[in-house]
């Protein structure tokens, strides 16, 4: 493991003026991710700032309706907080479906959100891995490809986003605010982690020197909500494919949908194909099964990963259902 310079900090402008601006350099908090990064030689900071003791463990609701949440919020504290619990259940599901209950004591909300991809190799600085250092190749195009994404992706990176909570957050609407050399400023959660296209090592909005100090939920939606996750194991395993839905009803027809997808994509993916095909249609196990294909009609499989497809669409139809069955209660 590289040695490198640790500064802790107290104060949110504090952090941004001693973050240097060196593309290894990084914000820690809970370290579940950093430091693993760090002992496998793929990240090589100069310089790591300790943000753990800046005051961001706040959740509070605005006058608006939004829930905001600070960045050292727990994934714990997160996904137990009577308020998510009974207003963004789809979320608190996410939430503890990931992980350990060890690792989700310490992992925090900015760092969930800043969680980089699982793909072995990304891992193995020995491997090709345009992501890590770019121009080099994809090593998992053409190899083991079991776990990587069938949507977003390109051909210069097909790794998987890993994060449960980012798709709970994308299904439920929130806005990422940043704190950085030139002022405070917010982003449109689903548009903060970006495509890979020709530039897989840019994988977020991100400017040099800016932190997260809170992500805001969006007013509860309401309706019925659920998170699925289908894995190889029950627990402390990443998604081999999720999906979070909230389903509003009028009468027997779905009024509004939110579905969003893990597991199978390179970012937290939103199914807005899924939503048009079910907005207004009766809520039967017929059109849960048309809005999942909808929702799989870009897919590309690649050597390894087809059955991605098949139990994606199961996965949001399957969600769907329970989300449904949640609003008629």
């Amino acid at each position: 493991m590289r040695a490198f310079e640790l500064e802790s900090v107290e104060a949110v402008d504090q952090a941004v003026s001693h973050r240097r601006v060196h593309d290894g350099d990084a914000f820690i908090a809970g370290g579940t991710t950093l430091l693993d990064l760090v002992k496998l030689d793929v990240m090589q900071p100069e310089k790591v700032v300790d943000v753990s003791r800046l005051p961001l463990k706040q959740i509070e609701v605005l006058d608006d309706g939004r829930l905001k949440v600070g960045a050292l919020v727990s994934n714990t504290d997160l996904a137990k907080h009577e308020i998510v619990m009974r207003d963004y259940p789809v979320l608190s599901e996410a939430l503890l479906s990931g992980a350990s209950t060890g690792l989700r004591n310490m992992a925090t909300t900015g760092g969930n959100v800043m969680q980089r991809t699982r793909c072995p190799y990304f891992r193995d600085p020995a491997m090709p891995c345009n992501k890590r250092e770019p121009g080099s190749g994809c090593s998992a195009i053409d190899g083991i490809n079991r776990n990587h994404s069938v949507l977003g992706t390109s051909d210069q990176c097909i790794a998987t986003h890993p994060s449960d909570m980012c798709v709970g957050m994308v299904a439920a609407g929130a806005t990422l605010v940043l704190e950085g050399p030139d002022g405070t400023r917010e982003v449109a959660f689903e548009d903060y982690h970006l495509l890979p296209g020709d530039t897989p090592e840019r994988e977020h909005d991100l400017k040099p020197g800016e932190l997260i100090t809170h992500v805001i939920l969006d007013a509860p939606l309401g309706g019925g909500q659920h998170y699925l996750k289908l894995r190889d194991r029950a627990s402390y395993e990443f998604a081999l494919a999720s999906c979070a839905a909230i389903v509003t009803l009028d009468g027997d027809s779905v009024s509004d949908v939110r579905v969003a997808l893990g597991g199978v994509a390179t970012k937290p993916w939103r199914a807005t194909a899924a939503e048009e095909a079910l907005k207004g249609q009766p809520a039967t196990q017929e059109n849960f099964e048309r809005a999942a294909e909808a929702a799989f009609k870009d897919a590309v499989a690649y050597s390894h990963n087809g059955y991605k497809i098949t139990l994606g669409k199961q996965a949001v139809a399957r969600a769907l259902r329970d989300a449904t069955a949640a609003a008629r209660v």
